[in-house]
């Protein structure tokens, strides 16, 4: 994520100075720029299609759901990856249209399935149970509907395990040696059209081979299903391509033209061999929103660790630690904790000056492990200071709760210095709106 220096010390970010910006919007808050959303999405669509590739670019709503932020990509030509009937909801409510919608997940309920039905999107199918309950629901409704196949492909991408998702002993999809009866048992339900095949093997993946693997295992699925009479319209991949975490490691992320000359080849070739045309779909949600977007936290207090050594105040590993206790915790951003994710930390109103300090960044809640940033070097941190957690853009505020009781923050979208209100913070009176106290306990 870039940010500009300024001589007041301050960050500036989309145009915006952040310490500025907090005084009138408080803390936490998210703070996103859209022309690196925009930017983002532009990559994708610069990297396939000069290739000449029929592709679509499906944005996978899991990971950032704000309105605002599905509007923009909507303008941009973007489709959208579902995974309920609330996101489809969100997703029409910012006019992506319903012909590129997929509605994917691996446990639908019968009323999942009718929204999808109703709202004439393609639903990827995860299993045999639901295949023929969407049969009959669509039978129910006199409508067709279009669907896909998810294919367990059985691909191993070297991420956390918690986000991958194409290993054999997976949630997701059905199993590679079963695809093909399931596609001839689809072919013969009534109201489904199968026209796509469908996976995806994780997410944070910074080695393209696997997609390349993932691409050749699905391709081999094609030319199996062309043989035997059965015509497809497009192949999904999904997403899952990585973003730079690490800046200070020099940590280096794959760009979607990486991801092309990886995939497409491939692609291509086995069309060419069979003499077929197939759309490509792909599900970029991290590469797209990852980076875009930053929560910036006040510090709330700083606790310091010191022993004496001859006469000196030093640090020593058997310490205790340094802490900058800041208003922003694993209610706010659970990465970290959910999946030992790590995030570049800066501190917002002192980006001029040397590191000094060892510390580790905690949030408010009362866990243990709520940590955001552990052993970091910063500049001199004080209570008041504004701390800014870097590429913040996705599974940030989308996987956001209100627990210990803490309402959610506002979100806020910066371009070229204008600032708008996308999300009002939550007040108390959003923790007991939908509750209820039963008349004999008054």
């Amino acid at each position: 994520m870039a940010k500009e220096k300024k001589e007041n010390n301050h960050l500036v970010f989309g145009g915006v100075d952040m310490v500025e910006l907090v005084e009138s919007y408080g803390t936490p808050l998210y703070v996103t720029d859209e022309n690196k959303l925009r930017e983002n999405f532009g990559s994708y669509k610069s990297a396939f299609e000069q290739a000449g590739t029929n592709v679509d670019i499906y944005y996978a709503v899991k990971a950032n759901g704000n309105l605002a932020i599905l509007r923009i990509l909507a303008s941009e030509g973007a489709g959208a990856d579902v995974f309920s009937a609330g996101e489809l909801h969100l997703t029409k409510f910012a006019g992506i249209p319903a012909e590129k919608i997929l509605f994917n997940g691996n446990s639908k309920s019968e009323e999942d399935l009718r929204e999808a039905v109703e709202s004439d999107v393609r639903v990827s199918v995860d299993s045999l149970d639901e295949l023929r309950t969407l049969s009959a629901v669509a039978n129910e409704l006199g409508k067709e509907v279009e669907i896909a196949i998810r294919v367990n492909p059985d691909v191993l991408p070297e991420v956390n395990p918690k986000i991958a998702t194409g290993l054999k002993e997976s949630k997701f999809g059905i199993p590679f040696y079963e695809v093909i009866s399931a596609c001839e048992e689809a072919k013969k339900l009534d109201n489904i059209s199968l026209t796509g095949i469908h996976c995806h093997i994780g997410s944070q993946i910074l080695d393209v081979s696997v997609f390349r693997e993932a691409t050749e295992k699905m391709m081999d699925l094609v030319e199996r299903l062309h043989g035997k009479g059965i015509a497809l319209e497009f192949v999904d991949l999904g997403g899952g391509l990585g973003i730079r975490y690490r800046k200070e490691e020099k940590e280096i992320a794959p760009t979607p033209r990486d991801l092309a000359e990886a995939i497409l080849p491939v692609f291509e070739k086995k069309m060419k061999e069979l003499g077929i045309n197939l759309k490509l779909i792909l599900e970029p949600g991290r590469s797209i929103v990852g980076a875009t977007t930053i929560l910036l936290s006040r510090v709330n207090a700083v606790k310091l660790s010191p022993y004496m050594a001859c006469g000196v105040v030093v640090q020593s590993p058997t310490a205790y630690k340094n802490f900058v206790a800041i208003d922003a915790g694993f209610n706010l951003l659970l990465r970290p904790v959910m999946y030992d994710a790590y995030h570049e930390v800066v501190v917002a109103n002192k980006v001029n000056e040397q590191v000094s300090e060892l510390y580790t960044v905690v949030g408010p809640v009362c866990e243990a492990g709520d940590i955001i940033a552990k052993d970091r070097m910063l500049p001199e941190v004080k209570r008041g200071d504004l701390v800014a957690i870097l590429d913040a853009g996705a599974y940030g505020f989308s996987m956001s709760s209100q627990y210990n009781g803490r309402p959610r923050c506002a979100e806020v979208l910066v371009c070229d210095g204008k600032v708008d209100l996308i999300r009002s913070r939550e007040s108390v009176e959003d923790l007991i709106r939908n509750q209820e106290i039963p008349a004999r306990l008054m």
